[in-house]
């Protein structure tokens, strides 16, 4: 059975400057490139986009692959608002008896886990034993090719 700690460094928000970038509003063809400048909508904002709460969000880089499945890799940087409720079905960023996780949580009258992404990963069933609290909801995912 594989146990994963889930995160590796935490984040604050620093909204220092904003960097605008183009928004185009034509979907982008896999096929025949066409001509985009004539389809510029507006100019984007990533903190706009990714930070709804700017007070209650931090970054938290990903460590392991436990929620693979759901497109968190290795290395990946989550956006995590502390302000949102934490309701089933969310992905959220855990402290399970003193560690930090990434899991989903999964909810209902009579029992509460957090699901890992990953088939390799066992539930983690949260009792009146555990020492739990939600530490954030993850909204967003962040991650290279």
């Amino acid at each position: 059975m594989r146990t994963d700690p889930s995160i590796d460094e935490i984040f604050a928000v620093e909204q220092k400057s904003v960097v605008k970038c183009p928004l185009f509003i034509c979907g982008v063809s896999a096929g025949f490139p066409s001509p985009a400048d004539d389809h510029i909508d507006r100019k984007l904002d990533l903190n706009e986009l990714l930070i709804q709460n700017p007070a209650a969000t931090f970054f938290v880089r990903v460590a392991g692959d436990s929620m693979r499945d759901a497109g968190i890799n290795h290395n990946d940087i989550l956006v995590v608002d502390r302000s949102l409720e934490a309701t089933s079905g969310k992905i959220i960023i855990g402290i399970v008896n003193g560690d930090l996780t990434v899991k989903r949580l999964v909810r209902n009258e009579t029992s509460c886990k957090l699901v890992a992404e990953n088939p390799d990963y066992p539930p983690v069933e949260i009792t009146k034993d555990t020492d739990f609290s939600v530490w954030g909801v993850v909204t967003s995912v962040i991650h290279q090719f």
